[in-house]
């Protein structure tokens, strides 16, 4: 079960679902109000967590391992408390809710008028000769900035003013001003005797590694992967090395019944 981050929409596991798909069945999910999934009025992570087994429930599923990225780990994380008979095994991909450090970027997002900001420059992205400008920019900003390009690929989808306002709704139920405003790293107790797997691009820029090197010290017998050269996006970045790792999970433990 793949669950994206914020901003996201399934899409983003296009570059490993077919290796993925090749020894295990595979459902990617567009989370309430990103992608073409429609919107919810609560946007905490258990209502996410919520409509990941609501998913799985429709589709006559009981039990899956759970991968999640970014706000999607978080996901994954609270899947794991609440539904734990239905958890096989616990992939956490740069994975949010482990520490209180987040980019300023999305720090930003929290203060009141982003709405407007965020609605600003979507319209001024999607001008044609901006858009233009941004693609020639891309490979430039991207050796600045590796998350950078990402990034504008998903923002340039809050034009909508649905998908906008689910996107400040889950930022603001996760991130203030200060930082990340939760932190599961209290709770990661509750992980022991679960097969888990924390994924973490080595240059992130968005949520450190370092929240990675922490999670596996608090979990028993996981196992920590830090892909060389990747960011944010590892599973991206490095789709191959990314896909080799989970099989290789996969086929190495045993689901927890």
């Amino acid at each position: 079960m793949l669950i994206h981050g914020m901003a996201g929409s399934l899409t983003t596991w296009d570059p490993v679902f077919a290796d993925l798909a090749r020894t295990h069945d595979v459902i990617a999910l567009d989370l309430p109000g990103h992608g073409t999934s429609s919107g919810l009025r609560d946007y905490s992570l258990g209502s996410l967590a919520a409509s990941v087994r609501d998913l799985l429930d429709a589709l006559e599923v009981e039990t899956a391992t759970i991968v999640g990225h970014s706000l999607g780990g978080g996901i994954a994380m609270q899947f794991m408390y609440q539904f734990p008979e239905r958890c096989e095994r616990l992939v956490l991909v740069s994975s949010g809710g482990l520490g209180r450090e987040v980019t300023p970027m999305l720090r930003a997002l929290t203060v009141p008028g982003a709405g407007l900001v965020l609605a600003g420059g979507a319209r001024i992205r999607h001008q044609r000769h901006v858009a233009a400008a941004a693609r020639l920019a891309g490979p430039v900003a991207g050796r600045v900035w590796n998350d950078l390009p990402y990034m504008l690929r998903q923002m340039a989808t809050l034009d909508d003013p649905e998908r906008r306002r689910s996107f400040l709704a889950t930022i603001n139920a996760v991130i203030e001003i200060g930082g990340q405003g939760i932190n599961a790293v209290e709770k990661l107790h509750l992980a022991a005797g679960l097969p888990t797997l924390i994924v973490w691009g080595e240059d992130d820029r968005m949520i450190p590694s370092g929240h990675g090197h922490v999670a596996a010290d608090l979990i028993p017998g996981s196992r920590l992967e830090l892909v060389p050269g990747a960011g944010h996006y590892p599973h991206e970045d490095d789709p191959e090395r990314f896909a080799r790792v989970v099989a290789d999970f996969m086929a190495t433990t045993r689901p927890r019944t």
